[in-house]
């Protein structure tokens, strides 16, 4: 039955994946969501149920509208295998526990922050606002309202943290050196995974982050690279491997 589950959520999550690519890339432009439905953005061939499967729809037509023959981006066919991916990692790692809400939530949420820091730079009010209170109303009917507060301030001290290293990198270097949506990231982040591994999320997404950005910087020319993708990644690994702040100080300690 886990193989059945397994393969149940990643199917579940591709098809996710696919309307959080539809909110990340129009939700920031201020489009609605919901209307008008999925379409070619060069001619505005509206997409039939056979051209919606995701990620076998994208190999089946070799990557091309049908109708106008304009070249798709790869990159919706991996944010539906991601999810996948992500959901079906949620399943083995946590099974039918009340975790699983969470981590789903959580992931959930992160893409389409991903999708959106990726495609535009911006990381929507909107979608922060919406999945904090999801998850504190989760957290309030798992835990209860006292660790639902301990859970709301450590997203606070997260928020006051990164705005700290915000206004000591703007010192730094005389100009803005992070976007207001990857503050207000930390907040979402420092809610599920706790205060002091929130420390932990900034310092390994840099570490992740530096090798990509390295790479952007000399093969594309430029120096606007999104950080909540790397923020987003951090805070899943620290989530998925139930990693916490006594075993880092052990590490520390060994």
């Amino acid at each position: 039955m886990d193989i059945y589950y397994t393969i149940s959520f990643f199917i579940f999550g591709t098809l996710f994946g696919s309307f959080f690519g539809v909110i990340g890339s129009r939700l920031p432009l201020g489009e609605s969501i919901i209307y008008p439905s999925s379409h070619c953005t060069n001619c505005g061939h509206f997409l039939r149920s056979y051209e919606l499967i995701p990620i076998f729809s994208f190999l089946f037509q070799k990557g091309k509208c049908t109708k106008c023959k304009t070249k798709l981006s790869w990159k919706y066919p991996l944010y539906e295998l991601a999810t996948g991916i992500l959901f079906s990692l949620c399943y083995v790692l946590f099974k039918f526990t009340w975790p699983l809400i969470i981590g789903i939530t959580f992931v959930s949420a992160v893409m389409i922050i991903v999708i959106s820091d990726i495609e535009y730079y911006i990381i929507p009010d909107e979608v922060i606002v919406f999945s904090s209170i999801l998850l504190l109303i989760e957290l309030f009917l798992i835990h209860g309202w006292k660790a639902s507060l301990l859970h709301l301030l450590s997203g606070a001290c997260s928020f006051i943290l990164m705005y700290g290293v915000k206004c000591l990198g703007d010192f730094a270097f005389k100009k803005e050196s992070m976007g207001g949506g990857d503050i207000k990231l930390m907040f979402l982040i420092g809610l599920v995974i706790g205060f002091p591994m929130s420390i932990i999320t900034i310092f390994l997404s840099s570490f992740i982050g530096l090798p990509i950005s390295l790479f952007i910087l000399f093969y594309k020319k430029t120096n606007i690279i999104p950080f909540g993708p790397f923020l987003g990644i951090a805070a899943i690994l620290i989530l998925f491997t139930q990693f916490d702040f006594t075993m880092f100080l052990s590490l520390l300690g060994a």
